[in-house]
């Protein structure tokens, strides 16, 4: 078995809604149903550009195939965080202002990366990658 991709990252939210706007305000990502089975207000799926489903959201009352306790709203627990590739460093920096985020950035020009660290609304830490400047 060889992996090809990581195909999507689940995060059940506290607020459904506010997690997908976060997402899709941040990060340009369309908010869409899930499949029909899934209720729109259980279930909100995040989409790049290239229509690709990156994110599940699921609200804290979806019921789950394999369920297991989670503290929603507490650190990412034994994943440290989650990492995008993303374009716009500078327009990141703006959005993150304009919501008046708490954020940290990491400079490694010299191995042309430069990183920003900040939380969704449900504590998931995110690591935004910019090989663009």
């Amino acid at each position: 078995m060889i992996v090809e991709k990581l195909d999507h990252v689940n995060i059940i939210a506290a607020d459904l809604q506010a997690t997908a706007r976060f997402y899709a305000a941040l990060l340009d990502l369309e908010e869409r149903d899930g499949p029909a089975h899934m209720r729109p207000d259980q279930v909100r799926w995040m989409y790049d550009s290239a229509g690709n489903a990156i994110l599940h959201l699921n609200s804290e009352d979806f019921a789950r195939r394999y369920d297991r306790d989670v503290e929603v709203g507490a650190p990412t627990g034994a994943i440290h965080h989650v990492a995008f590739r993303c374009k716009g460093f500078d327009a990141m920096r703006e959005r993150l202002d304009a919501r008046g985020a708490d954020y940290r950035v990491s400079d490694h020009s010299a191995s042309g990366i430069k990183q920003i660290f900040t939380a969704d609304p449900n504590n998931v830490l995110l690591e935004l990658n910019f090989f663009d400047g």
